[in-house]
């Protein structure tokens, strides 16, 4: 029961989040194909050993610490917001928008010309899927209606993903686009670092400024509008912020799912089911499971290295099905 959960302090709840955190950023850039130690890398500035590290292996945790964070936030504000444990970023049609303009940038070809053109054709498509969600269920749905159209704008980014896969000629294009939805970390640099920074942040802003809107609302619509909370207000920034951050983010790495479901169900009984304060613990814990499982991907034997993606869902497909099975016994 939530009554019989003991909530922990936040500083060491906090404490102990930051210490994994920095474990895992360090573990992040410490392993790869080439051997060394970020220690050695710092020690010797002019080294083949210094080019790795800065230019390869530290924009790569940081991409992974922005990245997982964004998704940790999102999925606790959208579980928070829809009063759903099993709710995550993706529910609303934000990450279906954003794969859709990557994609269709990969069809037209216009990657090949100017490559950052990629996530900005993901940005773009992220906003387009909010403007789309507003057309199709107005400023004042209801939380079913708000979901209802974004598994409608899911269903349609699904259909033209698939089209442009069916229609292109080039099998290079196809496999370039088929290796992106799988989501990866690798290959990226400090550009893709600071396209995304400002939109992640903006987002961020938006998604923790209604921590004590969403502890509101947890005790229901009309107590929250009691309370001085305007529910309008609050769906415009959930779904504002959560398009700015994790569009940006998927449109950079690729669809990596279950990261925003598994962090914030993990976290909610230390922070004593409180929405609010689950967002920061979330962001945190995101950012460490996503660097984790970028440093899986590199360490686990195999001829090629496994994207990111499909290993983010090998964990969190048996962990949505056990909280379906969780819930089917409280009902039962």
């Amino acid at each position: 029961m939530k009554g019989q959960v003991k909530e922990t302090p936040a500083w060491l709840l906090y404490a102990v989040l930051g210490t994994l955190l920095l474990a895992a950023f360090l573990g992040s850039v410490s392993v790869g194909s080439l051997k060394f130690s970020w220690i050695s890398a710092l020690r010797h500035p002019s080294s083949e050993m210094s080019f790795v590290f800065w230019d390869i292996r530290v924009p790569r945790a940081v991409l992974g610490l922005l990245v997982g964070a964004t998704l940790g936030l999102a999925g606790a504000a959208m579980q928070g917001f829809l009063r759903n444990p099993l709710a995550e970023p993706g529910i609303l049609g934000v990450t279906g928008g954003a794969a859709l303009g990557a994609v269709t940038v990969f069809y037209t070809g216009l990657v090949t010309l100017f490559p950052m053109v990629l996530p900005a054709g993901g940005i773009l498509g992220a906003f387009i899927s909010v403007i789309l969600l507003y057309l199709f269920a107005g400023t004042l749905a209801s939380v079913q209606t708000l979901i209802l159209a974004g598994v409608a704008i899911n269903v349609i980014a699904f259909a033209g993903t698939s089209l442009m896969l069916n229609l292109v000629r080039d099998p290079y294009a196809v496999m370039d686009i088929v290796f992106w939805q799988m989501g990866s970390l690798a290959d990226r640099s400090f550009q893709h670092v600071l396209l995304i920074l400002p939109f992640v942040m903006a987002g961020w802003a938006l998604l923790l400024w209604d921590g004590r809107a969403l502890d509101a609302l947890s005790l229901g619509e009309e107590t929250a509008s009691s309370l001085g909370i305007s529910l309008k207000a609050l769906r415009a920034r959930i779904i504002l912020g959560t398009a700015l951050c994790v569009g940006a983010s998927i449109s950079v790495c690729g669809s990596i799912g279950f990261v925003g479901l598994i962090v914030p169900h993990l976290l909610r009984p230390y922070v004593g089911y409180r929405a609010g304060k689950l967002l920061w613990a979330s962001a945190l814990g995101g950012a460490i499971l996503l660097l984790g499982s970028d440093i899986a991907v590199r360490i686990i034997p195999s001829l090629v290295e496994l994207k990111l993606g499909v290993v983010t869902s090998l964990v969190g497909a048996p962990f949505f099905l056990f909280l379906l099975f969780q819930m089917r016994k409280k009902i039962l």
